[in-house]
């Protein structure tokens, strides 16, 4: 793959960059439409996939904040055109790489030394690079480590990035209001937190340690005095990313023993820590040999409020979601209903979030579910395709909801969409045993 010499660091190359983005974006509509003129019954697939290689293609090179939204937008499968979420899915862990000469002075620049001058081994060649930083293989302590070296220059660039895309963001979301900045906040908060490697690094040891009890979950071990604000090192873990091996020819009950792993890690970090892994991606993932599952990547934890967390969760109950005294309230304390809402807009969002979230919510419903179900992901898509096309909602206010709305729903996205590609049938109150087991450990 081509490596890169030089990322744009400063605000005005960066804006550059997506403007030239942007003139090709409307070179390829200009060509669409022209088509169209003369093919009425013309689709959209080829200009989708122009745009999604475009904004792909210049969101690559300037990696950091920009190119992490694509990747989160890859994970919205039932809300982009197939061609994004195609191409934006190599975000998760396949861009061009930082070249070695800029390897070994990014390196420098944030550890104060070069790393064949730390480790006993380092290969100079990527072997992951993604959104933020890149993976390195080296040697030390007799033992395989995995170095990752954030790019230079992105925590400066994350206010700016999130002002390029806020546009696009406020038109697909269909965001309104003075009070939508609390959203952009939100996710430049985290985003700031993910170019800390050192809270990363407290991050992950803290997971290891709470969740270390769950049977076929593994983390690596990792190296705090070879680690750094922008660099951190931990074990060297072997496995297929989880993406991969879902390419593979995988028995319907090996993806359920995955799958539950999966499925017992997350419900035990929400329902026990209070704070999830919010970036269920499957670059985060390995696949062991023996089917075992390895979590990598604890810079994005999201802590969970209980004023957020106990009426996000009643709602999963068909009993108080069915009942229209709860269900108003419940929505009131969500953020979901606004006290500056008119009749007709209570009506609409009520009925609108009680089809949403008690689709979304199924999975809870009972003792066992199959996320390799078609059914449910053709309702799935069949509801996300009506409220995509709804003019009413177009004309209200779609700024409402809870800031905590977007990294726990990215979270139940990915989850559900990384079991689905394991087709995974799974115990839903199997992570119970563990939350025992530790009452009387």
């Amino acid at each position: 793959m081509k490596t890169i010499d030089k990322i744009p660091t400063g605000k005005l190359s960066r804006t550059s960059k997506w403007v030239t983005t942007g003139a090709k974006l409307g070179r390829n509509y200009a060509k669409y439409y022209g088509k169209k003129a003369f093919n009425p019954n013309l689709t959209k697939d080829e200009l989708n996939e122009s745009n999604a290689s475009d904004i792909y293609d210049g969101l690559k090179d300037l990696k950091g904040s920009a190119l992490k939204v694509a990747q989160m937008l890859s994970m919205e499968k039932n809300l982009l055109p197939d061609a994004f979420v195609e191409k934006f899915s190599l975000a998760q862990f396949s861009v061009p790489p930082l070249s070695a000469p800029l390897v070994r002075k990014t390196f420098n620049k944030y550890h104060g030394d070069y790393p064949e001058n730390i480790f006993d081994e380092f290969k100079l060649e990527s072997v992951n690079a993604a959104s933020i930083g890149q993976v390195h293989k080296a040697k030390k302590y007799g033992k395989n480590l995995a170095v990752k070296i954030q790019y230079p220059g992105v925590a400066d660039s994350i206010s700016s990035d999130l002002a390029m895309v806020k546009p696009v963001a406020t038109r697909m979301f269909n965001i309104k209001g003075k009070d939508s900045q609390k959203y952009f906040k939100e996710v430049e908060d985290k985003l700031m937190e993910e170019t800390d490697y050192q809270l990363e690094l407290e991050q992950s040891q803290r997971a290891s340690a709470s969740c270390s009890h769950i049977k076929g979950l593994h983390f690596p071990e990792y190296y705090p005095e070879l680690s750094s604000e922008k660099v951190i090192t931990m074990d060297w873990m072997d496995g297929l990313h989880l993406s991969e091996f879902a390419k593979t020819d995988f028995k319907k009950s090996t993806g359920s023993q995955i799958g539950q792993i999966l499925w017992d890690f997350y419900m035990y970090q929400i329902h026990v820590l209070g704070e999830v892994h919010a970036d269920p991606h499957p670059g985060n993932f390995l696949v062991t040999k023996e089917h075992e599952l390895v979590a990598i990547d604890f810079g994005c934890i999201k802590q969970i409020p209980d004023q957020f967390y106990k009426p996000y969760f009643e709602l999963a109950e068909p009993q108080k979601i069915n009942d229209s005294k709860i269900l108003n309230k419940k929505l009131k304390e969500l953020e979901i209903l606004r006290t500056d809402d008119t009749d007709e807009e209570v009506k609409y969002f009520t009925a609108l979030f009680h089809e949403m979230l008690s689709l979304f919510t199924t999975p809870f419903h009972s003792e066992t579910f199959d996320f390799g179900d078609e059914d449910f992901w053709q309702q799935v898509s069949s509801l996300s395709e009506k409220y995509s096309q709804d003019e009413e909602l177009r004309r209200m206010n779609g700024n409402r909801g809870s800031k905590h709305f977007i990294y726990m729903n990215r979270t139940f996205f990915g989850l559900y969409n990384l079991l689905h590609d394991l087709q995974a049938e799974i115990d839903v109150n199997h992570y119970k045993k563990y939350i025992d087991e530790k009452k009387s450990a």
